[in-house]
């Protein structure tokens, strides 16, 4: 009987730990898809109805994952409503014509307001002018609206050294402005008609955007940088603030003044479920510094730009980004 008795006792410690180990697997299963899912979708997976933040910082380019942020804001039946927080100095024209147009279509399914923190110039405002509704403090940089292009030319340069470039091609205007050789004026011309190309139409898109004259947009539209006091006066903007105002407005278009703000990010901004702290992330934290101040630090942000340009950016340290 002993042994019977014991016999019993072990196969109810055995049905123990085997059902210990069922639930603790299903549990693992259920975190291991929990965390798949926020890495896929981000913090908004389990958000109920709210109102999105996407921010749009630093210098524009034709961003993939912005871009399919704001589409996937755009097809949420959670997001009422969307703040965007705009920080650039501008960047590529087509970088930012590509991000206006898919501002504009979110804004056709939910209201949008922007909020101007430190600077939205040039194709940072063009972001901006895509919202239904600007707000900017009283001491941010707004506008220089306009087009340039640069380049170096270092012939003088490759002559003191003693280097000649030797070039063979269809026809004059290939490959030209070159940095090896002079302008010509037919480089000039073919560069201008770019160039005013490019500004009469982003001329008439704060025209249309902004509901105001050319003729008044065109006297803005002079490279000018503005303050917010002093934008709200050229109805650059709207109205002065910050997010607070931003989601006071949108409570005015008829969402809740109980909705939460979430912050929307990339999907791959946290890194990859193998790898998720980026080397720039490692490299940021030994050096106290953010993802982006490195390389701010490193000059990275800005050495890769191609293309017509709409960009500001203070050629002396008075001024800040």
């Amino acid at each position: 009987m002993s042994t019977r008795a014991d016999d019993l006792i072990d196969r109810r410690r055995l049905r123990r730990k085997l059902t210990f180990w069922r639930a603790a697997a299903l549990l693992v299963l259920a975190l291991a898809i929990i965390a798949a899912g926020r890495w896929v979708f981000g913090d908004t997976l389990a958000a109920g109805p709210h109102i999105a933040q996407v921010r749009v910082e630093g210098t524009i380019l034709e961003d993939k994952d912005l871009l399919d942020l704001l589409e996937d804001v755009r097809e949420s039946n959670a997001v009422r409503g969307v703040i965007l927080t705009v920080d650039s100095p501008g960047g590529t024209t087509a970088g930012g014509e590509a991000i206006y147009d898919a501002i504009r279509r979110l804004a056709d399914a939910k209201p949008v307001v922007a909020q101007v923190g430190t600077l939205a110039a040039s194709a940072g405002y063009m972001v901006a002018s895509a919202a239904d509704h600007i707000v900017a403090r009283q001491t941010s940089i707004v506008g220089s609206i306009g087009v340039i292009i640069q380049y170096p030319e270092i012939s003088e340069l490759l002559n003191k050294l003693g280097v000649k470039v030797e070039e063979v091609k269809s026809s004059p205007l290939k490959a030209e402005p070159s940095p090896f050789n002079p302008t010509t004026d037919a480089e000039r011309q073919m560069l201008a008609a770019m160039i005013s190309d490019s500004y009469n139409w982003f001329v008439d898109l704060i025209s249309e955007r902004r509901r105001l004259p050319r003729d008044q947009v065109l006297t803005l539209a002079d490279g000018s940088i503005f303050t917010g006091r002093q934008a709200l006066e050229r109805k650059l903007v709207d109205a002065l603030g910050g997010e607070r105002e931003a989601q006071a407005w949108l409570t005015a278009q008829g969402l809740s003044a109980d909705l939460e703000v979430v912050e929307w990010k990339p999907r791959n901004s946290n890194g990859s479920i193998l790898f998720p702290t980026s080397a720039a992330e490692w490299l940021g934290s030994m050096l106290g510094l953010s993802q982006r101040g490195v390389l701010d630090r490193l000059g990275m942000e800005h050495i890769f730009l191609d293309g017509l340009m709409s960009l500001w950016q203070p050629e002396k340290a008075g001024l800040q980004k």
